[in-house]
């Protein structure tokens, strides 16, 4: 069966993402040749397993967002030493974003780091959180506030997951692949699955093999994350996080228009893409427009506590800092009447 392969090019820890119905068939390849035990991490609500060709043992973790704490990766990291996981090992996970980003910092922190393998069973996993080495979990003050770059060995996009996806969990997904329109890819509503999430996929290898560490273009990649973020932590996750990323983009583009930046045209383009996707253009009337600013300071991209975010131009999409809190809430009022 054939696959596509897209590299991630960072020298020496460069690693590939196999995209393709049944592409876990790849999963033993990935594998460290030196581990001799795989922590799969996963949830009970995965439907998939894998075979590492090692000895294996499952780690599972809770089903939602509220997972994605301390607590998880403390719990983590002391199953993997009782179970005796040494630093020459490797985890697996297997599972969305909440799964990857979860194991994939308890990884990057036991033993200093150990290798990780991803194994994306979402669309969002597989086109955005899988890939680039973004690690973290929450805390009651924000979302992935804490955190570290660690790349995988390898990325299994397996589109034969998707296949058991719920219809909410899906258009999760299609939320974030709609920022991928706005970074350059032409034509991803008319494409095949597994040739979008390829694409994306190359997207995403593109700019990370540029920008490992987000000091440039890779903060692009945040596009509708500012508001996303302060939406999912305000409803307490209430919303997924590609339904909050929806109407992040959405916003920003109402914000770029207020400050002259984009045209009519420009954002009813935002809200058509968006609204495509089966997706909400509007975030809940319920928030307060002060608790989300207060949300979006403390954005990761925020730079002492300026209000930032990634804004369409006539350029395309940039990083603009210090945007006037008037303009904000203004724009919220208006998107929130």
């Amino acid at each position: 069966m054939a696959f596509r392969e897209v590299q991630v090019d960072l020298g020496e820890r460069s690693y590939p993402v196999v995209v393709g119905r049944g592409a876990r068939a790849r999963l033993v390849g990935l594998i460290p040749p030196d581990a001799r035990k795989a922590a799969v991490v996963t949830q009970e609500r995965i439907p998939w397993s894998v075979d590492t060709a090692i000895e294996q043992k499952t780690f599972l973790i809770g089903g939602d967002e509220t997972a994605k704490e301390m607590a998880t990766v403390e719990s983590l990291c002391r199953g993997f030493a009782e179970w005796g996981l040494h630093r020459g090992d490797v985890v697996v996970a297997v599972g969305g974003g909440v799964v990857t980003d979860v194991g994939g910092f308890a990884a990057a922190v036991y033993h200093r780091g150990v290798a990780v393998v991803h194994v994306a069973t979402t669309l969002l996993a597989q086109i955005d959180a899988a890939i680039g080495g973004k690690t973290g979990v929450n805390l009651p003050e924000g979302k992935n506030l804490v955190g570290a770059f660690w790349q995988p060995a390898g990325v299994v996009c397996d589109t034969e997951t998707l296949d058991t996806l719920p219809d909410r969990e899906r258009r999760s997904g299609l939320g974030e692949m709609a920022k991928y329109r706005f970074l350059g890819v032409e034509g991803l509503e008319d494409m095949g699955l597994d040739d979008a999430v390829a694409a994306c996929v190359q997207a995403k290898a593109d700019v990370v093999g540029i920008d490992e560490r987000e000091s440039g273009r890779r903060a692009l990649l945040n596009y509708g994350h500012t508001l996303g973020h302060a939406l999912e932590t305000s409803g307490s996750y209430e919303l997924t996080h590609g339904e909050a990323v929806g109407v992040g983009m959405v916003f920003a583009a109402h914000l770029a228009r207020r400050l002259g930046r984009v045209d009519d045209a420009r954002v009813a383009l935002h809200e058509q893409l968006v609204a495509g996707y089966g997706l909400a253009v509007r975030p809940p009337r319920q928030r307060r427009p002060e608790d989300l600013v207060a949300l979006m300071r403390r954005d990761k991209k925020s730079v002492n506590g300026d209000l930032t975010f990634i804004l369409d131009g006539p350029g395309g999409l940039e990083v603009v800092d210090g945007v006037d809190q008037r303009a904000v809430e203004a724009t919220l009022a208006e998107l929130l009447s």
